[in-house]
């Protein structure tokens, strides 16, 4: 039987994986591309992947029970190859920290945002997916923004028009 610390490290690794096929499929030119005013500019939109790799620690760590979060998150690099590095060691550390974590402990409870300004309860295990579902969430946003700049949208969870399966 399969453990739900390692049904979650499965998909991390598979969803990950598409991610990053994603990223690399988008046009390093475009990097400052903003569809809309209120949207983040192609870099900061990939950068939230690796800035929650780091809230997912801080999360899992409670600190959000703990103590405020404050200050400001690090810049994204200017050079896409640079980001994209930064997302794979981010990608691995987090894996390698889950990994750690004794199995009980994934049923424990922490402090996480659950709404504006609201702190809630939240099972280790669950923040994981939640974590987990808005990396695939974000990476959806991100599928447009490289249509938008041209780019070749590869098959995501089924063919795309630049990537059919016939």
């Amino acid at each position: 039987m399969i453990s739900a610390k390692q049904q979650f490290l499965d998909s991390y690794q598979r969803e990950h994986a598409t991610t990053m096929k994603v990223l690399r499929a988008f046009p390093s030119s475009q990097v400052d591309l903003k569809p809309h005013p209120k949207c983040k500019s192609a870099r900061e939109l990939a950068w939230t992947f690796v800035l929650e790799r780091g809230l997912g620690t801080k999360a899992l760590n409670n600190e959000f029970g703990s103590r405020p979060l404050s200050g400001t998150p690090p810049a994204a690099p200017e050079s896409w190859n640079d980001l994209l590095g930064v997302l794979e060691k981010a990608h691995g550390d987090f894996d390698q920290y889950v990994r750690a974590l004794p199995d009980a402990e994934l049923e424990e409870t922490v402090k996480f945002m659950q709404g504006p300004k609201m702190v809630g309860d939240w099972k280790r295990i669950d923040l994981l997916w939640f974590l987990l579902s808005d990396e695939i969430h974000h990476r959806g946003q991100f599928s447009v923004y490289l249509r938008m700049a041209d780019g070749k949208v590869p098959s995501i969870y089924g063919p795309s028009g630049d990537e059919p399966w016939t």
